[in-house]
């Protein structure tokens, strides 16, 4: 898919960067993996997770992700393509191993993106690294450094996935196996090059009882520069078992409002 510039920078970030409006505060597989990898040790035994979204321009963004623990490892993997058909889409693939111990977790993932840049098609391989620390289910600590590396070469004109410094705090004040739900979330980025740090703050509460329930959220989204999307996210999850159905709003002035619809399976 050819893209002009302002086209092609909201492609990497919205593959590299904030993926609060379209999961779960909580750590899932499609979120975390893009993320951070070592919170897919939160993972029990098995996730499996994909999401859609349609935009004006008529380009698409689908993303499907899927983790699985033995023992003390975890592996995961996810892609997502954007664009009109899937055959002249952008991608991003990723694979992750992570290894918990006590409380904390070690994570890894490799990545390869394709994009078209003036014409031509490049590529570009890079890497995250990540640490998590849980205390049972009531907090969690993360950081992570994503695309080290991540040159498309010469043809793309010096342009590189972007760098960035990601640290960020989750706390539930009721216990989250219990019928109420309320967590709040609190995340620095720190983007490398030049970008200013900034900050995403979010808000879940529900009513869950006998693995049945409906849960709301609302977030804010910083940014390091000029952006058309609006800093306000909301969504909601419908738990149905071991189902999860997860929507998400955005408005976003030159791309329409945005709307996101996502499934999640964790036996």
């Amino acid at each position: 898919m050819a893209c002009d510039g302002s086209t092609r920078r909201f492609l990497v970030t919205l593959f590299c960067g904030v993926f609060l409006t379209s999961s779960s505060l909580s750590a899932q597989a499609g979120g975390a993996i893009f993320a951070n990898p070592a919170a897919l040790a939160t993972i029990h035994h098995l996730a499996v997770e994909g999401s859609y979204e349609s935009f004006p321009s008529g380009s698409t963004l689908s993303i499907g992700a899927l983790a699985l623990r033995v023992n003390r490892f975890t592996w995961g993997a996810g892609a997502a393509a954007f664009g009109p058909s899937y055959t002249s889409a952008d991608l991003l693939g990723v694979s992750t191993l992570v290894f918990r111990t006590g409380l904390g977790a070690l994570g890894a993932t490799a990545k390869y993106a394709r994009e078209t840049v003036g014409g031509a098609r490049v590529d570009a391989w890079a890497g995250d690294v990540g640490l998590a620390i849980a205390v049972f289910d009531l907090m969690a600590l993360g950081v992570s450094v994503q695309n080290i590396g991540g040159d498309f070469g010469p043809a793309a004109g010096g342009l590189h996935l972007p760098r960035r410094t990601r640290a960020g705090f989750t706390l539930n004040y009721v216990d989250p196996q219990g019928t109420l739900r309320l967590l709040t979330t609190v995340e620095g980025q720190w983007p490398a090059g030049g970008g200013s740090a900034f900050v995403v703050l979010g808000l879940e509460s529900g009513v869950v009882t006998g693995g049945m329930g409906v849960l709301g959220r609302v977030g804010y989204v910083g940014h390091s520069g000029v952006t058309s999307a609006s800093p306000f996210t909301a969504g909601a999850s419908v738990e149905l078992g071991r189902l999860h159905l997860d929507y998400a709003y955005r408005t976003d002035d030159a791309l329409g409002a945005r709307h996101r619809m996502g499934l999640r399976w964790m036996p």
